[in-house]
């Protein structure tokens, strides 16, 4: 099972990989997965991944602020180039930077919606339960249902981004059971989309801590979150995979 599950997610970021594709973001905060085709001095001009064979469109070059593309650089455009470009203002003097007086980096963003996954119990933590908390027909495969509570925290030039995530969940019901159980961990998206995280899960069988990582697919303004995590000790480990779907809201 282990195996399996590992292939599982080596196959999501095959996938991922193979869909290399251009990050286009607007003025107005708007994010476009996209295949930028030609950049004329007025115009930005591509085709939506989700949609290849389908029409060219355009966007005005000054509604765009950046374009980070598959392989990795990116190019900002800044906010309206055709003003008039505002005279330099003297730079303050040379001196150490005091914490707060730095640029800030703050940027909150909210990615909720739901969790639907499974999770596998290695023998030893399915021993335990059976042994110790009353779960003695408990099966290792567990359907989970749950909510997904994401926070961007902040977002550095560079496309990476500060995380924290709260995910309770519902396990069992598929065996007539109720176990609740709550995730929350810090975490940091990469510039394209691959994440980390690690933070407290707690449980009525045990309490540990919770190591994850996922990625993201898009489409139409929605996102689709896959997620795997791995709960080590108590003589063995859990497994689950979650996926799900979220848009944008400030």
């Amino acid at each position: 099972m282990k195996r399996f599950l590992l292939s599982l997610l080596m196959l999501a970021f095959a996938v991922v990989a193979a869909q290399a594709q251009d990050l286009l973001t607007k003025q107005n905060g708007e994010e476009l997965q996209v295949k930028v085709l030609e950049i004329t001095p007025t115009e930005v001009r591509y085709k939506r991944t989700d949609n290849p064979d389908g029409p060219l469109i355009s966007v005005r070059r000054t509604d765009v602020f950046m374009i980070r593309y598959a392989s990795g650089t990116k190019e900002v455009f800044g906010p309206n180039q055709n003003a008039p470009q505002a005279a330099a203002v003297p730079s303050p003097p040379p001196g150490p930077i005091v914490p707060g007086d730095e640029e800030s980096a703050y940027d909150e963003v909210h990615l909720n919606g739901p969790r639907v996954g499974f999770t596998v119990l290695s023998s030893g933590v399915l021993n335990k339960a059976r042994r110790n908390d009353g779960l003695h027909d408990l099966n290792p495969f567990i359907t989970q249902f749950g909510w997904q509570f994401e926070t961007r925290i902040f977002r550095l030039p560079n496309g990476t981004a500060g995380l924290l995530e709260v995910v309770p969940l519902i396990g069992g019901l598929e065996q007539g059971k109720f176990i609740p159980s709550l995730n929350a961990l810090i975490g940091i998206r990469g510039p394209k989309g691959l994440e980390f995280g690690v933070g407290p899960n707690l449980t009525p069988i045990s309490a540990g801590v919770a190591l994850a990582v996922g990625t993201s697919f898009r489409s139409n303004g929605i996102n689709f979150p896959v997620n795997f995590a791995v709960v080590p000790g108590n003589g063995g480990a859990r497994f689950s995979l979650l996926i799900g779907f979220n848009s944008r809201r400030r």
